[in-house]
């Protein structure tokens, strides 16, 4: 496959410019990556771009599945396993051909297997993999009722078993790798790695376990699993995740490794005990996730300029605020990434240590080892740190250790739950620590929301409503001839309309008079009106830039950082 001649394509197409080529070729130099894939990651081109110019280039039909009505009974004329391993999936049945989309259509020997495994002549479409396993997902999905037949009568030697009063051994568990349970975990793991997901929850309701993915911050039914398959899946969980399978009544922790598609994941367990039967969590994460800048947070120029300056001062300290699941965390480990760790000695506690980074010394609370983030703290200060990150203050011990640290020559870097960036003030006072310790040693609070971002693979412009322009004007917003944008639903999205989050941001930078505010006692509601005089932008004011600007909606807004 010739890339060269894609990029020829994509220049005459006047999807590139020749200045975008040439900083692509520089990086394609340095790094050996193909020089398609350099164009994908910089994002001078989409994945769709790419897939229109091969077909070009191949001379092939380009199809664009999202917008197919595809037959489900022809889409399963091969497995899931083999559509995901190829990116390719069945369209069109015609008399002896058959018509599917490829991500890869040069690939002869796999359009070959394709033809020994469904017997039909195969005639190769292209498709952006992107597309293609949207469709996977779809289609699969569709089939979930025939799929859970079949599921059932896999395990009807168990539902048997159960029934003639026999014991459930482990292997009668479905721990054997030749037992179809394996199989049952795999798939809904890998659904999950393929959806974006960042959890798994395995429900024990009644009459059946339900699957849930939670796909930006919402929760979806994936489907049903029968009640007596429940306790053979959870033991296979348990066997991966190296915890105790005789065990049921008491909370377990553990986690697994999966390899998929040359990412490594790890997968955080936690399961617990309920009326209706021991509940699973599977938090998955993907350590290239955090490989992130500060625009990519969702920070805008000026932000990402406020906050450089905040990160790189030697000393003080910078507290995230926000409730929980607002990407505090993700916001640390960007700054961890950024900041040098050949020529500082940066040091982490946390509870637990969810991501390993190379070049930093990360210790995890243990609280059988009796290392609490105030006892692991003073030990950080005893190993001649530059930079510190505590996961999170939660009382008066941590917080006034890490006080001690910012005033001593380190840059202190933390989270607390706090509403917005002027209550971490108050807060801290509250916690016990004197107005002059926190006038001294804080430098700057960043306080987040996560908003989802709507999809662009369904997004259109539309004119507002009565009710959405008279929130908007009362905001402040000139609403004269302003449209906003949403998502009307797709297969990408689970038709919800959203693909994806980005963050809402408040930095609030320590000056004098704020400094002054905080020694007099002085409300959260001054001090955010003199930082904003100074130049902050409130949650809300950066929330509804993100309205007008048609990367989210008024009503998911509005649920993030509005009350009532």
């Amino acid at each position: 496959m010739n890339d060269e001649d894609i990029v020829k394509i994509l220049l005459e197409n006047k999807v590139i410019t020749e200045n975008q080529l040439d900083q692509a070729k520089g990086e394609h130099k340095l790094s050996g990556i193909a020089l398609t894939q350099v164009l994908l990651s910089k994002g001078f081109v989409g994945e769709e771009d790419l897939a229109q110019s091969l077909a070009q280039q191949l001379d092939l039909s380009y199809i664009k599945l999202s917008q197919k009505d595809l037959n489900s009974q022809v889409v399963n004329l091969v497995s899931r396993d083999l559509a995901l391993r190829h990116k390719a999936v069945p369209v069109k049945a015609d008399g002896n051909n058959l018509e599917v989309a490829f991500a890869a259509p040069w690939d002869l020997p796999v359009i070959e297997e394709f033809h020994l495994i469904t017997g039909f002549k195969i005639k190769p479409l292209v498709a952006s993999a992107k597309e293609i396993d949207a469709a996977i997902t779809r289609y699969f999905r569709a089939e979930d009722s025939s799929k859970q037949t079949l599921i059932d009568m896999r395990f009807e030697k168990f539902k048997e078993a159960e029934e003639a009063g026999a014991e459930n051994s482990q292997e009668e568990l479905g721990l054997m790798e030749n037992v179809p349970v394996v199989r049952l975990l795999d798939d809904i793991i890998e659904g999950a790695v393929s959806s974006g997901a960042s959890d798994i929850h395995l429900d024990p309701q009644f009459p059946e376990m339900i699957v849930r993915y939670r796909i930006d911050g919402v929760l979806h039914d994936i489907m049903n699993i029968p009640k007596h398959i429940e306790a053979a899946l959870i033991s296979r969980v348990k066997v991966l995740a190296n915890m105790d399978i005789t065990e049921s009544r008491m909370p377990q922790d553990g986690h697994i490794i999966v390899d998929k598609e040359e990412r490594k994941y790890d997968i955080r367990i936690s399961t617990v005990l309920t009326v209706n039967g021991e509940n699973v969590v599977m938090r998955i994460l993907d350590k290239n996730s955090l490989m992130l800048n500060l625009e990519k947070l969702g920070l805008d120029s000026r932000d990402v300029k406020v906050f450089s300056n905040l990160i790189e001062k030697p000393y003080g300290m910078i507290l995230v605020t926000g409730p929980t699941g607002s990407g505090k965390s993700s916001t640390l480990y960007a700054v961890l990434n950024i900041l040098d760790s050949k020529t500082t000695n940066i040091i982490t506690i946390e509870e637990p240590v969810e991501y390993h980074l190379d070049g930093i010394t990360q210790i995890q609370v243990d609280p059988g080892a009796k290392i609490s983030f105030a006892t692991g703290l003073r030990t950080i200060l005893r190993q001649d740190p530059d930079t510190i990150m505590v996961g999170e203050i939660r009382d008066r011990e941590t917080v006034e250790v890490a006080v001690q640290a910012a005033m001593t020559g380190h840059l202190m870097l933390s989270t607390l739950h706090t509403n917005d960036a002027a209550s971490a003030v108050t807060r801290l006072i509250d916690i016990g620590v004197e107005p002059f310790l926190v006038s001294s040693t804080l430098i700057g609070v960043l306080a987040q929301r996560l908003c989802r971002v709507i999809c662009k693979e369904c997004k259109e412009e539309y004119v507002p409503s009565g009710k959405e322009l008279e929130f908007l004007q009362k905001e402040g917003v000139d609403t004269k001839g302003l449209k906003l944008a949403r998502g009307k639903g797709c297969d990408f999205c689970y038709h919800t309309g959203f693909k994806g989050r980005t963050g809402i941001f408040e930095i609030m930078e320590m000056s004098d008079e704020i400094r002054k505010l905080i020694m007099d006692r002085r409300s959260k509601t001054e001090i955010t009106e003199i930082a904003r005089r100074e130049g902050m932008r409130t949650l809300r004011e950066n929330g509804l830039q993100k309205i007008i600007d048609k990367v989210s909606t008024v009503d998911e807004i509005r649920r993030l950082v509005y009350i009532g």
